[in-house]
């Protein structure tokens, strides 16, 4: 019995030696960190242990493949055509170029390596699929979940997975991660102006978030924010990450998600500056990386009308030509819809921004603003100074 009790304070001891070694190499996060992989608390991170961070930082997480999502097609059900229109990134709105990247006595250019590494920038002149079919249920993930029917009420369609522990995703990528779930039909979306989105972004703000801003007897108006990202290189060459400030826009759908009366996603572009870039010069994470911010005029996809019935049928059953005698084809009328509840989309866009940035539930104003309200108020001025804006990467 000695003897046992002598071994138990013997392990405790080097235990507690191990503990405090830990603590003071790695600090509290740190330990927090490695015990919550360290599942069988033997102070030693296993491969099987490491797995889900190692799926985390890589973005190699084992998903069901897209077509393994996809429902079988259903000839009565009604599609709808989306249209891309691409404008690419004014070279000489890039800020460390003297005269964008493309011209002679360019600064980028004057760089043999610089030039290389642009090379997927520069040759991405056009949308990758300039029309594609959906039909009107792979919309159903922008239907509000129950519990989110008051307009403004915003809800998450892909939640953010990064926290404090995982502090962000890995640069050295180039594929995406299968997409799942709802994230299905943002990749499909998004494939049209680029074959290689990433619907979640590496640092934070990460994911989409929505909210309501209309309601009928039968429809919803839903408007959405979405930040995601684009790998431009692929292998041999090194990463090169295209980071919209934020992808917008709005879907009018039925509440069965049957019927697709609008759908409009884009870039905002009303600031001078909409886009941020960051691309590696070497392939491991300490390799030294290049940062900068442009303009894209556009990049945006556009319903050409409602969805309409893939196949038509007449009272019988019977399926019905859709093109008249004339060869025209059927004109279909559409009700119009009467909306009970509305939101306007400045107060709905300002909720999904306080979704995405916490730190705006704070009223930030202009200089000469503040003062004014201050003395209205009588409250004092906090005074910030920032060589940016804290949104959308300086866009």
């Amino acid at each position: 019995m000695v003897a046992f009790e002598q071994m138990d304070w013997e392990v405790l001891r080097a235990l507690r030696k191990i503990a405090d070694s830990a603590l003071k190499a790695l600090g509290t996060e740190g330990l927090f960190l490695f015990s919550s992989l360290d599942t069988d608390r033997d102070m030693y991170i296993s491969p099987e242990e490491f797995k889900p961070i190692a799926e985390k930082l890589t973005g190699s997480t084992p998903t069901a493949s897209y077509e393994e999502e996809e429902l079988p097609p259903d000839p009565s059900e009604e599609t709808l055509t989306i249209e891309a229109r691409f404008q690419p990134l004014l070279p000489e709105s890039m800020t460390k170029s003297k005269d964008g990247f493309l011209g002679g006595s360019l600064a980028y250019e004057q760089d043999p390596v610089s030039r290389l590494a642009l090379s997927g920038l520069r040759n991405w002149t056009t949308a990758a699929s300039p029309s594609a079919v959906f039909a009107a249920r792979h919309f159903r993930p922008f239907l509000p979940p129950r519990g989110h029917m008051e307009l403004g009420e915003p809800w998450w369609i892909i939640p953010s997975e990064l926290s404090v522990f995982t502090g962000y995703l890995s640069n050295n990528r180039f594929y995406p991660p299968p997409p799942k779930g709802k994230e299905v039909i943002i990749h499909r979306l998004l494939s049209m102006f680029h074959p290689r989105p990433f619907v979640k972004t590496r640092f934070a703000p990460q994911g989409a978030v929505a909210c309501l801003t209309a309601i009928s007897d039968f429809y919803y108006t839903v408007i959405f924010r979405i930040h995601a990202e684009f790998q431009l290189s692929e292998p041999p060459d090194f990463p090169f990450w295209f980071s919209p400030g934020q992808f917008t826009g709005h879907i009018i759908l039925s509440k069965d998600a049957t019927h697709v009366r609008d759908f409009r996603l884009f870039v905002p572009n009303h600031r001078s500056l909409n886009v941020d870039m960051e691309w590696l010069y070497g392939a491991s994470e300490s390799s030294n990386m290049e940062v900068d911010i442009g303009y894209v005029p556009q990049m945006e996809l556009e319903a050409m009308g409602p969805s309409v019935p893939s196949v038509i049928l007449d009272e019988d059953g019977n399926m019905i030509d859709s093109r008249l005698p004339s060869g025209d084809p059927l004109q279909f009328v559409f009700e119009e819809i009467k909306w009970q509840q509305e939101l306007s989309w400045e107060e709905a866009a300002r909720r999904l921004e306080v979704a995405m940035y916490p730190f705006k539930k704070v009223t930030y104003l202009p200089f000469t603003e503040a003062f004014d309200q201050a003395k209205a108020k009588n409250k004092l001025v906090h005074s910030i100074l920032l060589w940016g804006a804290l949104d959308d990467q300086s866009c």
